[in-house]
């Protein structure tokens, strides 16, 4: 099912906000610098986030549910205020959620819907850094490379994290071993970068 109108809505809103909350630091020091990064991390970190919730809401669907995203207003306020309070330094972005329903889903397939995201996202920061490796490093298209990769990496790394409600916690429940094998590759390409 193609994405409805509220839900591009929601997920343009959602894109904007906490791109805007992570460039917030290059806002301090200047609009020039806000300028030049916030294009990069609205395309590194747009496409990161949107094509992670299709992950989600495609596999759901997959296994007949019902799945659509929704933003959640109190956690994009919550990214924008503590990146203005710290002046950019510290960013927690809980944006929203797709939401399933319409049938009932078992361990596995909750565990599944869960990793769907987060594995998205190790592709496309293979992608960037496929990138990353073809072009000068100081281009342009070296820092796009470079962001897409360490943003998306993290990404992954940060919702493997088995607390509720992060993916992680839903595939650790599903089956220990795909979560540590998944959490530690997400882990060392995080911190590689």
């Amino acid at each position: 099912m193609p994405l409805t109108k509220t839900e591009t809505l929601h997920m343009l809103i959602s894109v904007v906000t906490i791109s805007l909350a992570f460039s917030m630091g290059a806002a301090f020091l200047g609009v020039n610098n806000f300028f030049s990064k916030f294009p990069v991390v609205l395309i590194t970190l747009g496409a990161g986030f949107v094509l992670h919730e299709m992950g989600h809401k495609f596999t759901a669907q997959h296994f007949g549910c019902f799945a659509e995203y929704r933003a959640w207003t109190p956690g994009l306020l919550l990214a924008l205020g503590l990146a203005v309070i710290s002046g950019g330094t510290l960013v927690f972005a809980a944006p929203g959620a797709v939401y399933i329903g319409g049938k009932r889903i078992s361990v596995k397939e909750n565990g599944v819907i869960s990793l769907a995201g987060p594995f998205v996202n190790l592709i496309i920061g293979g992608l960037f850094f496929l990138l990353l490796l073809s072009v000068a490093s100081d281009s342009l298209l070296g820092r796009i490379g470079f962001t897409g990769a360490y943003i998306n990496f993290f990404l992954a790394f940060f919702n493997m994290i088995p607390f509720p409600p992060l993916d992680g916690s839903k595939v650790i429940q599903w089956n220990t071993g795909v979560w540590m094998l998944f959490i530690g590759l997400a882990g060392f390409l995080t911190f590689f970068f």
